[in-house]
């Protein structure tokens, strides 16, 4: 699909993902993410408990959301979860149903797993974005082992993003793999509504790898001043 279908472009939103730490929460405020998203998944390093998350939200200022992530959770765990950040939205990155994620009573964004690689052309986007009408946004999130901050893409190229059924503009979250030094492409090929981005701005330990859970207030501030880029491009006259 060509990158040059036509949406009107708008301020592309961020969130920043998988936030343990005050120091951390307070750096993504400041480098401009609108929205926070704490991990209550018990197996991911990236995990908070609902007390935990209910503690860093609470540093939150006005008009930044704190988004709850969830994987095939409990009822009572949610409850836990939504009691502890009352003004929270729902992440659901397991495989919860659309039943499911209404029962929640809450708004919720619905988390779609695509195959990195050509396989993941066959991942029948049109119609999960229609059973999962009651969803807010749909974030479109790479399929790896485990859920979530893989820091691998799938193929942006593999979907038809001006189709009126994704409405890409106001209801796509584009994640998998972001950082800033892809973001840019990403944000032209896909115009979502936002962006999320969660191993692309962790901390990093001497040999490189990525310390899970530990994010990098460069990294924030850096990924940040590329999505305004890209804002930039697509509201350039041509």
């Amino acid at each position: 699909m060509s990158p040059s279908h036509s949406m009107s472009p708008h301020r592309t939103r961020i969130k920043i993902c998988g936030l343990t730490q005050e120091a951390d929460v307070d750096a993504a405020v400041h480098a401009g993410a609108d929205a926070i998203g704490f991990v209550l998944y018990p197996h991911s390093p990236r995990s908070v408990s609902p007390e935990r998350a209910g503690e860093l939200a609470r540093r939150l200022p006005c008009f930044v959301t704190p988004v709850l992530l969830f994987v095939n959770a409990s009822p009572e765990f949610i409850a836990q979860g939504t009691e502890a950040v009352p003004q929270a939205l729902l992440q659901f990155h397991g495989d919860e149903t659309p039943d499911d994620c209404l029962s929640a009573g809450r708004p919720y964004i619905r988390a779609a797993r695509i195959a990195p690689g050509p396989t993941g052309a066959g991942f029948d986007l049109l119609k999960y974005a229609l059973d999962f009408a009651s969803a807010q946004a749909i974030l479109l999130d790479t399929h790896v082992t485990g859920y979530g901050g893989s820091g691998q893409c799938f193929d942006w190229t593999a979907f038809p993003w001006s189709h009126p059924q994704l409405n890409a503009s106001s209801r796509l979250v584009l994640s998998g793999g972001l950082d800033a030094a892809n973001v840019i492409d990403g944000i032209t090929q896909v115009r979502p509504w936002a962006v999320d981005v969660s191993s692309g701005v962790e901390a990093r330990a001497p040999d490189g790898a990525v310390i899970k859970g530990s994010k990098d207030a460069a990294r924030m501030s850096a990924f940040v001043a590329a999505v305004r880029a890209a804002d930039a491009q697509l509201f350039r006259p041509s």
